[in-house]
């Protein structure tokens, strides 16, 4: 990159609001290192898709950005907190600005969809019973169930109805980030097309940011504004989809240039 090249892309960096800083994180289990000095800016508003080979941490990467794995060294500010070192009440109202739907759902089976979706609200807020089923009900219908799916456990609905349950408990709170792990896998291709649709309606009309961890490509063609390739322990390129061609590294040439690629781009452009 020439010096002109670097100050522009400097320059629009620092116009742009991060509303997720990561700075050298470090990552490990035991002996193994999985993230090793990695920095990450995710921008307000943006659809950024996290894709990577094999072990190359993303879902530990978004895992520990929500804190449920503690890193060896780094820091990590969302929405200008710093959430591994700052004050414990500063984290916990920083949650509430943030959702996340994991790959399974993570639904709690015992309680219905509207209990799910009630239970950051029960959490975090002292609303009455009855405004919480109303706000519950509203969120459910938002992500596009049927109301009748209000009172069905996790076990009576489809792996979509599921994923789409999770969802409308991630968006509980309104909360202005959304955190979403591999949220397509398992579905059929035009479940993971419908809900792809939705994401990006969602993200639209609430303007909500996405941290996606996917290994999608129709869905880094539908809606990722961005994209951060993960190897090497750390974040190897970041930028929009169609760059990911020019980047001389044999994963992401073979991921992004192959047949499954190509067809991905076809189908995206005819959206």
């Amino acid at each position: 990159m020439n010096d002109g090249a670097q100050h522009e892309t400097e320059q629009n960096a620092s116009q742009r609001d991060a509303v997720i800083r990561v700075r050298g994180l470090r990552s490990q289990f035991g002996t193994q290192v999985v993230h090793d000095d990695l920095n990450l800016d995710v921008w307000r508003g943006e659809v950024l898709g996290i894709v990577g080979g094999s072990g190359t941490g993303k879902s530990v990467l978004l895992r520990t950005i929500v804190g449920l794995n503690k890193p060896a060294a780094g820091s990590i500010e969302v929405l200008g907190v710093d959430v591994l070192n700052g004050p414990e009440e500063d984290r916990r109202r920083i949650e509430r600005h943030w959702g996340v739907a994991f790959q399974d759902g993570a639904l709690f089976s015992s309680l219905t969809v509207l209990q799910n979706v009630m239970a950051p609200l029960r959490e975090h807020t002292g609303i009455s019973e009855k405004l919480m089923e109303s706000l519950g009900a509203l969120k459910i219908s938002l992500v596009g169930l049927p109301q009748l799916s209000c009172g069905k456990f996790p076990s009576e609905l489809s792996g979509g109805m599921r994923k789409r349950a999770a969802l409308a408990r991630a968006l509980a709170l309104d909360p202005e980030i959304v955190f979403l792990d591999e949220p397509t896998a398992g579905l059929d291709p035009i479940g993971a097309a419908a809900y792809d649709e939705l994401i990006g309606e969602l993200q639209q009309a609430l303007g909500l940011t996405v941290f996606m961890v996917t290994h999608d490509l129709d869905s880094l063609y539908a809606i990722c504004d961005r994209i951060a390739v993960l190897a090497e322990k750390r974040v190897l390129v970041e930028g929009p989809i169609e760059d990911m061609t020019k980047v001389d590294h044999p994963w992401v040439q073979e991921y992004f240039t192959g047949p499954r690629a190509r067809a991905a781009q076809q189908k995206g452009q005819g959206r």
